[in-house]
């Protein structure tokens, strides 16, 4: 998360002990931290927000926070009264609030059964902050509308990116100040420490390397550890909750060159048995678009063992390509 939330929500959340919780229409349950003073959202506006989802044992299950982007969606019509749409329509932009969905006038008025990771709960929370509403005027045309709200998100998320990317060198210096680390820097930008530096040959393009490993961001999270968004270690993975029930866990095989520059760089710096630590700047690693947890221009580390590295028989079909970071089949590969 990109600032704690105890310090992010610290002057909301502090004033909340005053606030009650207040009963809404379909067993909602809501609280309001702080009132923006602004004219609430209606069908039809165009919102743009940062929530923190949660189970009610207090898990956080998604975070715009995790990847630094709001989301901008219309606010569509409810389908019952209580539902997430009807429960925007209590806040106005500079809101924050907290609100409960219940879970079985869900299940009861859209006719399906609650989801498997909720069959235990009564309610999903949700903190949210209000961060826009931009509202169609009284006599102006859908297409204008539609218009005048796609130039200003465009230049929204163009100003953001910016900001992204201005932020960038801060975040990777800050990393390696908080943890003491004596890096080495690559002409390309690679930022690495190598603990171990193996034995044998290393490996060049087209080897197959079998590698351990650990990919987490460069801020911490609320709970002060960095967070881990992927990993070959499944007791890491469950410690993390990135846990992916039925992938195979242990040493992952991939190709020299087919993961994205850092983290091929890196792979090529030890040898077998070697460890390293690689600090991969978004030009090296998912740039300006990001991918999957990955937010655009996000610095990744990795924590690599290489466990062995494989020369290409003739004979032999290639190994597959398994992305760190990702699973197999999911289209990105590190």
């Amino acid at each position: 998360m990109k600032k704690s939330l105890v310090i992010l929500f610290a002057a909301t959340l502090g004033l909340a002990a005053c606030n009650t919780e207040k009963k809404g229409p379909g067993g909602l349950l809501y609280k309001i931290h702080k009132d923006g003073g602004k004219e609430k959202i209606k069908e039809g506006d165009i919102v743009k927000l940062n929530f923190i989802q949660k189970n009610e044992k207090d898990s956080i299950l998604g975070s715009t926070y995790d990847n630094e982007q709001a989301q901008v969606f219309p606010v569509g019509k409810k389908q019952y009264a209580g539902d997430m749409q009807d429960v925007l329509t209590l806040f106005g932009e500079g809101d924050s609030a907290t609100f409960k969905i219940n879970l079985d006038t869900m299940a009861a008025q859209t006719k399906q059964p609650k989801p498997e990771q909720f069959k235990n709960d009564k309610y999903i929370v949700f903190t949210v902050k209000v961060e826009k509403v931009f509202k169609k005027g009284p006599k102006e045309a859908d297409s204008t509308f539609q218009k005048r709200a796609g130039d200003f998100f465009q230049a929204d998320f163009k100003a953001d990116m910016d900001k992204k990317k201005a932020a960038e060198p801060a975040k990777i210096k800050a990393y390696v100040e908080d943890n003491n680390l004596k890096v080495q820097t690559s002409p390309s930008g690679l930022q690495y420490v190598i603990t171990a530096p193996g034995s044998g040959e290393k490996a060049v393009d087209g080897d197959t390397v079998s590698v351990n490993y650990t990919g987490k961001f460069t801020k911490k999270g609320d709970d002060k550890k960095y967070k881990v968004f992927d990993t070959s270690d499944e007791k890491v993975a469950k410690e993390a909750k990135v846990h992916q029930p039925g992938r195979p866990y242990g040493p992952t095989k991939m190709v020299i060159g087919g993961t994205v520059p850092g983290f091929t760089e890196a792979l090529k710096l030890v040898g077998k048995g070697g460890k390293i630590t690689a600090i991969i700047p978004s030009k090296l690693g998912y740039g300006e678009q990001g991918g999957g947890p990955i937010a655009p221009y996000s610095p990744l580390v990795f924590d690599i063992e290489i466990v062995d590295v494989i020369k290409p028989k003739a004979s032999a079909a290639p190994a597959a390509t398994a992305p760190a970071g990702h699973s197999a089949n999911d289209g990105h590969n590190h």
